[in-house]
């Protein structure tokens, strides 16, 4: 008697691979356009680092604060410094303080190199409110470097990413002493205003 054929085993089933893993979401990095009389400056802004240094800056920009001020002290070698003062010298309202988060942002890796964009303030490491500079080259003193007055450092919460040039270009106009104070441009150079730019 004939036997029936038999069927090849079937192959066993194979588990279902797993899913990868879904993509990180990409950090959001603001961009804001600062337009000056030299022409635009735009910035990359570092919320993760910074985030109330951003938010405080983000804020000043949607208020409209920045137009009609000036680049008030500029200083060849070091920096150029904005965002407070109208073409007369006189001070602008400005909102609270906001917190230095220079220790912080240093610890992230933002530093006061050159490009960088970080807040003014006076001697007080907690007074910083509208007034921002621009690092023209590497400022490892302004860094955070400890806890004390001295030490505190200068809050970095973004860089120049477009119109580095332009930069260069304030920084090298003439200046003089006026109202007591050093470093004021002979002729204005204005911030016609500041605008927040669509996300990439």
């Amino acid at each position: 008697m004939a036997l029936a054929a038999q069927q090849p085993p079937a192959p066993p089933a194979q588990a279902a691979a797993p899913a990868p893993a879904p993509e990180p979401a990409p950090k959001v990095h603001p961009r804001v356009r600062i337009d000056t009389s030299y022409g635009p400056i735009v910035v990359e802004l570092d919320p993760e680092a910074a985030p109330a240094t951003v938010a405080n800056f983000l804020q000043y920009v949607k208020d409209g604060f920045y137009k009609g001020t000036i680049f008030h002290r500029v200083i060849q070698g070091f920096m150029i410094q904005g965002g407070g003062l109208t073409e007369s010298l006189d001070e602008k309202p400005t909102r609270g303080a906001v917190t230095n988060e220079a220790p912080q942002a240093f610890k992230a890796g933002l530093k006061n190199t050159r490009g960088t964009l970080a807040m003014a303030r006076t001697d007080n490491p907690q007074s910083a409110s509208s007034q921002f500079y621009i690092n023209t080259v590497d400022n490892p003193a302004l860094d955070f470097r400890d806890y004390t007055p001295e030490g505190y450092g200068y809050c970095v919460f973004g860089r120049v990413v477009s119109g580095m040039d332009v930069v260069d270009k304030i920084e090298k106009v003439h200046t003089e002493w006026r109202k007591g104070q050093s470093g004021v441009p002979q002729f204005p150079v204005f911030i016609k205003g500041a605008t927040l730019l669509p996300p990439q």
